[in-house]
């Protein structure tokens, strides 16, 4: 695994360990300060990712699939970071706490418009992403160097239409509540 691959695994597993040493100084030493110290830690997570896969590419590297998925792991989090942390959040209280409220089940129309704005957001990711795999494209200027991040493109290309026909799906066979279990004594 190269240099990108490695910083791209270390700062996802540090995404989550800041995220939840965040909802633990403010949920369990009530250290509410210190725990947006922590939250607000995630996008510097971002910046230290794009300057390694930069730096790479500018010494020359050819662009890798690790490359790619720095700008799709940049892309995703700025956008659906604030979500991310609201899930573990309401998890962490409802869970760990024990001061929360239960974490809401979605059924109906309600799921179906929830997961289709979950896809509008998945929109915004590819398009900041492959925005910003056209840019190191564009800057690279040499198509054997960047075939992967093409590549990565057109594959994103179809889950995002993937995607699409999942949520859509939603709206014309709705998720309906599971039945409790009843037993006959």
């Amino acid at each position: 695994m190269n240099l990108v691959a490695w910083a791209i695994v270390t700062c996802e597993i540090l995404f989550w360990v800041v995220i939840i040493a965040g909802l633990t100084a403010r949920y369990i030493f009530k250290r509410n300060k210190l725990g947006l110290f922590f939250l607000a830690m995630t996008p510097v997570l971002d910046l230290i990712l794009l300057v390694i896969a930069g730096m790479d590419l500018a010494k020359g590297a050819s662009a890798t699939t690790a490359h790619a998925l720095a700008a799709i792991y940049i892309s995703v989090s700025i956008v659906f970071g604030k979500s991310m942390i609201s899930w573990a959040d309401e998890r962490f209280r409802y869970y760990v706490t024990k001061q929360g409220p239960l974490p809401p089940k979605r059924y109906g129309m309600e799921h179906a418009v929830y997961y289709f704005k979950s896809w509008l957001k998945h929109v915004l990711a590819y398009l900041l992403g492959a925005g910003i795999l056209y840019g190191l494209i564009t800057w690279i200027n040499d198509p054997a160097r960047t075939e992967a991040l093409q590549n990565i493109i057109t594959i994103w290309s179809v889950i995002v239409a993937i995607d699409l026909l999942i949520s859509g799906s939603y709206f014309l066979w709705p998720r309906k509540a599971k039945n409790p279990v009843t037993r006959d004594l």
